[in-house]
């Protein structure tokens, strides 16, 4: 399989004036913020709503993957159903990304940019899709095939969303961030896979990026405590081979040194007064689960 390289792109697209921008649309430098990272009742609310279209955008979007369909296509299905949906695609603009969606396709392990580069039988593609609504985020990022994948790739996504579950599960109030990390990276090295370390998992509610840290690898110093209210993101990204990393001169295409594979898997929670919930679920409540894009059911998607 051919390494990976950039397509011509597309105009950025447009949003309806009706939508509501994030206040970082436009803005290069890294956003600001100072809260806490417990969230009252209200938000909470508000980012389910903004999960739930989060993820009905990736559903209807990964219906469309299929062999020699442009990633440029996926941000253009994706666009529109946030927009159709009044919400903001908050990729769009932030610190210049140029499109609505990231597509990380094999090697790229995150912030692939959405090309006219046609997708080819036996690969795998990342999509990242965050919602902005009502002044919150909704974010996550899936694994699916394109047409017949080997077997390499189809463990590799299954292991990488499985460790993803894992770490969720262990988060409760009380615990500090860290068991996250030790929990993934233990799994992933049952099957000897890497794990990205310099992409992280974030505080996310208001702030599409907050300072809070969320490490897939085991680091005991990242000691802070989860409390109910907390929201944020779990999102290991691993490898088949080597997890080092390189970027692109575009400056956001991150892809593995050696070109082996990657997957990755996202999900928004909020810690609970028992344990955690999944705040980006789809409209049908079934958890995302990637893979073959053949098999979703989009039946209650509006």
């Amino acid at each position: 399989m051919t390494a990976v390289k950039p397509y011509p792109q597309t105009a950025m697209r447009d949003v309806p004036g009706s939508i509501v921008r994030p206040p970082y649309v436009g803005v290069m430098e890294s956003e600001v913020y100072t809260g806490s990272d417990v969230q009252d009742p209200e938000i909470i609310e508000k980012m389910r709503i903004a999960g739930r279209i989060a993820a009905d955008a990736i559903l209807v979007t990964a219906k469309e993957i299929a062999p020699g369909v442009t990633t440029d296509h996926l941000d253009a299905v994706a666009h529109e159903f946030m927009c159709d949906h009044h919400a903001w695609p908050a990729c769009l603009d932030y610190r210049g990304f140029p499109k609505s969606i990231c597509t990380s396709v094999n090697e790229v392990i995150c912030h692939g940019i959405p090309d006219q580069r046609p997708l080819e039988d036996g690969e795998i593609v990342k999509l990242d899709v965050t919602t902005y609504i009502d002044g919150v985020h909704g974010d996550n990022c899936a694994t699916y095939f394109v047409g017949d994948v080997d077997k390499d790739a189809r463990k590799l996504t299954e292991v990488t969303r499985d460790s993803m579950y894992r770490g969720i599960k262990v988060c409760k109030p009380g615990r500090p961030v860290s068991v996250i990390g030790r929990v993934i990276e233990k799994y992933a090295k049952r099957f000897r896979y890497g794990v990205v370390r310099e992409y992280t998992g974030h505080g996310c509610h208001t702030a599409f990026h907050s300072g809070l840290v969320i490490l897939h690898y085991d680091e005991p110093r990242l000691n802070t405590i989860m409390q109910p209210g907390m929201t944020f993101t779990v999102e290991p990204m691993l490898t088949l081979g080597s997890a080092r990393t390189e970027q692109w001169d575009d400056g956001w295409t991150v892809v593995t040194r050696d070109r082996s594979r990657c997957a990755q898997f996202e999900q928004t929670l909020v810690v609970t007064e028992t344990g955690t919930e999944i705040l980006t679920v789809p409209s049908s409540g079934k958890l995302i689960q990637g893979g073959d894009p053949s098999l979703i059911d989009l039946s209650s998607i509006h």
